[in-house]
């Protein structure tokens, strides 16, 4: 089923809802606790945060660094770099 066939088929579905307060209260409130456990990927724990920055320490301290040409642009670094 495609985004746009799942939105059509959750206003139909609220649209026999709308008229009843405690229904719609109900769905309010568990599309909130859904929204609510959708993960980000960029989440890290400070445990991950701080072996992320140790590891770039022990690399910088090996020579492994890479640095940005005089007028290179973000995007043409980071396509240089791969």
């Amino acid at each position: 089923m495609t985004t746009m066939q799942l939105n059509a088929e959750i206003y139909r579905s609220l649209s026999v809802i709308a008229e009843n307060e405690s229904l719609m209260k109900r769905a309010a409130k568990y599309l909130k606790k859904l929204a609510a456990q959708k993960e980000d990927d960029t989440l890290m724990t400070k445990e991950e945060y701080f072996a992320k920055i140790d590891e770039s320490l022990q690399q910088a301290r090996e020579g492994k660094v890479h640095e940005m040409l005089p007028g290179e642009t973000l995007d043409e670094f980071l396509e240089r770099i791969g």
